[in-house]
């Protein structure tokens, strides 16, 4: 694996500290897990078919075995791309989905968001809007996802509230939300994504794997 700026994720590892590393890579269903097995591998520095990792309660996934404490991850794919975090002392989540129309977005807004989301979504002329309810879910989604909880704890426990590019989490039942963290990834004009976690701001470092369009 190699980088669009020709460094590797096992050049990188040594580098990680608490940064956040951030990956982009061209994703196929047909790969599962293969993708992200190569890369903990290059960061652990032993072949993917040698990476142990285990699934919480929820389903998150973690390193397991003599390789638990050497970092955490998460990561998501939505068609053809996959992003992956990877760092130390805290639990990243992320998530990614590609831009499509949502005809239904303020109708699902209404069912499962908060009524400050869904009123700020509504106000939107309608063209804004396909964006900023991916904006919302992949930031909830990113909350989660770092809680190590899923869907069911409940999309509308939780509220996202700032601008489209500094996202902010102002509500978070039984948690302090001012303890968690929100970054808007850059990506491209057809994918959205966020990363979140529970801590002080970090230093987010992101790369694109050689053949990502």
């Amino acid at each position: 694996m190699i980088t669009t700026d020709g460094q590797t994720p096992t050049d990188l590892a040594a580098e990680l500290g608490e940064d956040i590393h951030v990956w982009r890579l061209a994703y196929d269903h047909h790969d599962g897990r293969a993708p992200l097995l190569a890369m903990l591998g290059a960061y652990l520095g032993v072949p993917a078919s040698q990476v142990q990792v285990e699934a919480s309660e929820h389903g998150r996934p973690a390193l397991a075995g003599t390789q638990r404490d050497a970092f955490s991850f998460n990561w998501s794919h939505s068609h053809d791309q996959a992003l992956i975090a990877i760092t130390r002392g805290v639990l990243p989540g992320i998530d990614l989905e590609r831009l499509r129309p949502h005809p239904k977005a303020v109708p699902i807004a209404r069912r499962y968001f908060s009524p400050d989301e869904t009123a700020a979504l509504e106000a939107l002329p309608a063209d804004q809007r396909d964006r900023a309810f991916l904006e919302l879910w992949t930031a909830k989604e990113a909350v989660l996802k770092a809680l190590g909880r899923g869907l069911a704890f409940g999309l509308h426990r939780l509220s996202i509230a700032g601008p489209s590019d500094l996202p902010v989490l102002h509500r978070l039942d039984g948690y302090e939300a001012a303890q968690w963290q929100l970054h808007r990834l850059i990506l491209d004009d057809a994918h959205v994504g966020t990363l979140a976690w529970r801590g002080t701001p970090r230093r987010i470092r992101q790369w694109t794997l050689a053949g990502t369009d």
